[in-house]
């Protein structure tokens, strides 16, 4: 079996509405000076062939529109 971590983000240029909700609460937590928040996920699985990941990120874990994805074989 192979370990992979896929990390997806929001396409730059795409309001990323989660980032600026953390963006704008870091004042009031204490934390400045930090800007350009994304938000993105990750996804961690195994699988027996490494070569339909790709597929799998276009059809079903991220949204090809307005997200970017890198695969990262572990």
């Amino acid at each position: 079996m192979i370990s992979a971590r896929v990390l997806i983000r929001p396409k730059e240029g795409i309001l990323d509405a989660q980032g600026k909700a953390v963006e704008g609460a870091l004042p009031a937590l204490g934390f400045e000076g930090i800007e350009h928040v994304r938000v993105g996920r990750i996804v961690e699985l195994q699988a027996e062939d490494d070569r339909r990941l790709g597929e799998l990120c276009e059809k079903l874990l991220a949204n090809p529109l307005i997200e970017d994805y890198e695969i990262e074989i572990l």
